[in-house]
């Protein structure tokens, strides 16, 4: 250690002014070395203080305070400063290191394009790319026990965010060792398309109970499945469906019946036709049944007549209408009420005529899962339309109705 009252030089002796002298350099030469304030400090001086062992603390003297500037650890070699605005010009440091935490004291980090964050092997973790005139960045936030940390966008008050795999490579999700769950924040729905809806189609997931999956083509794309075969083909969707009912599935009435089936040659080898005929004088009734799905959403249906005339081109109204019951339920009730379809014989015997879609049929009783649906199908000499000088064959009837889900379960 070394330290000296004072640095004034006494006239004496050239034995004692040397002695004087080499003490005064040795206190220069190790600035003030000493276990306590030198008592020779003046303002501006500045001394080491060694009084905790291993730690060498320099101290600036302004007049009244000494001033801790820096610690000196002597076994680490390694400085700290005590004041935080000190700062250190590392541009000539090619390995500089922390010896803790980096505060960036609410000031920022820059990094040039195209450089990154590396491991301690010194290879890439995160490279920064930059962008001219950028407004929009990500956004990381923590999280507390229970919630997941954020990785977001920020800038602007709408901005996508991009995640971008390199060349063919994909975007992966989940842990590896568990299923994982694409979600949503919040009650909202899940939409996923293409090119941000641009010409795509969509799959919508609803959030809420009893919530649709809904997948919407564009334009006049169809929805479609791959079976276990790998085969492709679209997806049946719930909405209107058809059921045929042949002529020689329908009975006549008991009271005012049509005429029975019959087995009408076109020529030899040629199609048969089995047809009910209805007289031109009087209305003639068929009769027959339906079981439909527990798919169908137990509204209205409509039909279609396929008949064919045995005199001139003229016009025939055909009518339909239905009723309902469940198990343990009379069948003795009333059908509901009839609508009615106009069309018009062709000419020839043999043609087959195809009537316009009729409009709503609604079907008396209530109609519910599990009934047996009745209709009586007849020909309204009546009404206005029906002028046909002759009987009128009946090829079948084409039903739709609707339904609201994709199978019976």
């Amino acid at each position: 250690m070394s330290s000296v009252s004072d640095y004034s030089l006494a006239n004496q002796g050239f034995s004692a002014f040397r002695t004087e002298l080499n003490n005064i350099l040795g206190a220069i030469n190790t600035t003030n070395l000493a276990t306590s304030a030198p008592s020779s400090l003046a303002a501006g001086s500045m001394w080491v203080d060694s009084s905790s062992a291993g730690t060498h603390t320099v101290k600036y003297y302004d007049g009244s305070d000494s001033i801790t500037l820096f610690n000196i650890n002597t076994s680490a070699n390694t400085v700290d400063f005590i004041d935080s605005s000190v700062t250190t010009e590392l541009s000539g440091d090619s390995t500089p290191q922390l010896g803790g935490n980096l505060d960036t004291n609410s000031h920022n980090i820059l990094i040039d394009d195209a450089h990154f964050i590396g491991d301690e092997n010194g290879l890439e973790q995160i490279i920064f790319q930059t962008t001219a005139s950028a407004v929009n960045e990500l956004e990381v936030t923590n999280a507390a026990t229970g919630d997941p940390p954020i990785l977001g966008a920020s800038g602007e008050t709408n901005v996508d965010l991009h995640i971008k795999p390199k060349g063919s490579g994909e975007t992966i999700i989940g842990s590896g060792g568990a299923a994982a769950t694409l979600t949503t924040s919040g009650t909202y729905d899940l939409v996923l398309d293409t090119n941000k809806g641009t010409n795509s189609g969509n799959i919508t997931i609803t959030d809420g109970a009893n919530g649709d999956i809904t997948i919407t083509p564009n334009g006049t794309g169809v929805a479609k499945a791959v079976d276990g075969a790998d085969a492709t083909g679209a997806i049946k969707i719930a909405g209107k469906e058809t059921i045929w009912i042949p002529a020689n599935a329908m009975t006549p009435t008991t009271s005012n019946p049509c005429a029975d089936i019959t087995a009408v040659e076109t020529t030899a080898g040629r199609p048969d036709m089995y047809v009910l005929d209805f007289d031109k004088d009087s209305d003639e009734h068929a009769q027959f049944t339906v079981g439909f799905p527990k798919s169908w959403n137990l509204g209205t249906i409509t039909y279609q007549v396929y008949w064919s005339g045995i005199a001139a081109t003229t016009g025939v109204t055909w009518a339909l209408q239905g009723v309902a019951m469940n198990d343990n339920e009379t069948i003795d009730v009333a059908y509901g009420t009839a609508i009615t379809v106009d069309d018009d014989a062709q000419g020839a015997v043999e043609e087959l005529l195809v009537s316009a879609e009729s409009s709503a049929v609604t079907i008396a009783g209530t109609p519910a899962d599990n009934d047996l649906t009745y209709f009586r199908f007849y020909r309204d000499v009546s009404a206005g339309n029906d002028d046909m000088a002759g009987d009128a064959r009946l090829h079948g009837l084409k039903i739709f109705y609707t339904t609201d889900s994709a199978n019976d379960a």
